[in-house]
């Protein structure tokens, strides 16, 4: 079956992530190109879906609503407006300023479709106390770590800023450069571990780039000193990413975000189907043409019902892929345009996607009446302030803890209990994610338990999620990525976008970008041009209109 016809242009999005859902809605509500969405399970908004078990709303890996690019922010509150605020509070930033004002009567309590403001709080969790992040050098710090550590971790740090070394051997000395060796072994090792499985000193330094390139504790302490200070731009434009200290977020999750694009899409012509895995990329190329430089096409896709086993041809004009590259790679077929004889995608190339790797991640859901750490607060609130914690200790494997009231009270669904959210980073089939629901839920009541943050005993009702391929490695053949890059780019209506789609540890809004500019790249002729697309990563300055 072809769902594409001679009047209407077709772009297929694999993915309804987003990436995915991103490039559909732009399509749609800018051009008469119809998106086509191909999603492999039954959800809307990929990892940045919200889970919901017994209306206790769960999200996974924690969705912050922010970006420094004009345009994302523009985008998300056009889709879910703010809630209402004080007249003085306002979005600024770049000489623009943006006042909400009260009278638009947007009330949390009385709206659904609606974006909170919400303060950021995270910590790590260390030696069973409480310490910054990202780390500085404060008083606390001083007084946890002691301070025979403390002036060792000084000295560490005005060594690795007088004597850097070459930061694009590892991850390890990325970190090394910006906070000395014993911070690092304190604060960074074994919680990276835990994450990517692996030795810092074997992963790529792009990672970091991407990541926290900009962060460092000169950075990290003069943020201290501004936090005195009170935060009224939304936007943040000149604070790094990982010291923000407001966010937006949407009243029951990320994932409504996407479930109301997902709507405006159909709503608009668009489609989604759901239960329906790529089993085959068709693509064709002249091998005269490439030979003088010219790129090769994809033509359709063939996805196969998970449900029924149907079979299914999506033709289109244009195709976008969020799916992980390994998988894309390896369902190409593809055929010279005279001959129709099988072209193999080269060995070279099929080896680096072979062998990129991914990190896989388990989330598991704790209600209870309350925690055993607590903070007194002036409202005699109780419970901790946290949106998450990194659980820095090593004798657990748990890596982050997420605190759901504290991203969106309207998450729990009895706002006086504790909703928590136990982050696991493992590979599919090792031990953990071989465990059964019941077997996972009991290994993390007893690891919380463990490092003295609940009482197992005590937990009301509890979850486990797992979700495959959440964070592309940067280790593998990643260190070849290029060539299987520029291979890739030389399909000329292909668009590779989003995380696993560019294997790339993007944030959600830069899985966005790379969608807006390459659906930008369509509409003006020059779907080629391939390269701003690839610019995009975590902490860039776009380029836009002032």
């Amino acid at each position: 079956m072809s769902t594409s016809n001679t009047d209407v242009k077709t772009a297929i999005i694999i993915g309804a992530g987003p990436g995915g859902l991103t490039a559909a809605y732009e399509l749609a509500t800018r051009s008469k190109i119809q998106p086509i969405i191909i999603e492999k399970s039954e959800f809307i908004g990929g990892i940045s879906r919200t889970i919901n078990y017994k209306s206790n709303r769960m999200d996974i890996g924690g969705h912050r609503f922010f970006s420094k690019s004009d345009r994302v922010m523009d985008w998300w509150l056009n889709i879910l407006p703010l809630e209402q605020r004080d007249e003085k509070d306002t979005i600024s930033y770049q000489g623009k300023t943006k006042q909400i004002e009260s009278k638009n009567g947007l009330d949390s309590d009385k709206i659904d479709q609606i974006m909170l403001v919400r303060k950021r709080k995270s910590r790590i969790y260390f030696l069973r106390k409480f310490f910054d992040y990202p780390i500085s050098l404060t008083v606390k710090t001083i007084s946890n770590l002691g301070i025979f550590q403390t002036i060792k971790a000084g000295f560490s740090y005005i060594w690795a800023r007088l004597f850097p070394i070459r930061e694009e051997n590892s991850l390890e000395d990325f970190f090394i450069n910006r906070f000395g060796k014993i911070l690092y072994l304190t604060f960074f090792k074994s919680y990276t571990e835990k994450v990517w499985g692996i030795e810092c000193s074997k992963i790529s330094a792009d990672w970091g780039k991407q990541r926290i390139k900009g962060l460092s504790i000169t950075k990290a302490v003069l943020h201290a000193f501004k936090k005195l200070l009170p935060v009224s731009d939304l936007r943040q434009k000149n604070t790094e990413t990982s010291l923000i200290e407001k966010f937006m977020y949407p009243k029951f999750g990320p994932g409504q975000m996407w479930e109301t694009v997902a709507d405006k899409v159909r709503a608009t012509g668009g489609q989604i189907h759901f239960n329906y895995e790529v089993v085959s990329i068709q693509a064709q190329e002249s091998l005269n043409q490439v030979e003088n430089g010219e790129e090769r096409q994809v033509v359709s896709i063939i996805a196969q019902n998970t449900q029924t086993g149907e079979l299914k041809t999506f033709s289109g004009d244009y195709f976008f892929s969020t799916m992980p590259i390994k998988e894309l790679v390896k369902d190409f077929n593809i055929t010279e345009i005279n001959t129709a004889k099988v072209v193999p995608v080269p060995k070279t190339i099929k080896a680096i996607s072979d062998g990129l790797l991914y990190r896989d991640f388990i989330t598991v859901g704790l209600l209870l009446d309350e925690l055993k750490i607590k903070e007194n607060h002036t409202d005699g609130t109780k419970l901790i302030s946290d949106n998450w914690i990194y659980i820095q200790e090593p004798d657990v494997k748990v890596g982050r803890l997420q605190i759901f009231n504290n991203w969106s009270p309207y998450m729990v669904r009895d706002k006086d209990k504790v909703w928590l959210g136990l982050e696991y980073f493992c590979n599919e089939g090792d031990e953990l994610w071989s465990m059964s629901n019941q077997e996972m839920i009991d290994f993390a009541k007893a690891e919380l338990d463990k490092i003295g943050i609940i009482d197992q005993a005590k937990v009301l009702d509890a979850t486990s999620i797992k979700v495959e391929k959440t964070y592309p490695a940067y280790f593998g053949s990643y260190d070849r990525f290029n060539e299987l890059k520029d291979y890739l780019i030389t399909f000329k209506n292909l668009h590779l976008i989003g995380r696993n789609g560019m294997h790339r540890y993007n944030n959600q809004d830069h899985s966005m970008l790379t969608a807006m500019i390459s659906v930008d790249n369509i509409l003006e002729g020059k779907q080629e041009k391939k390269d701003k697309v690839w610019d995009v990563n975590t902490e860039q300055e776009y380029h836009e209109k002032k």
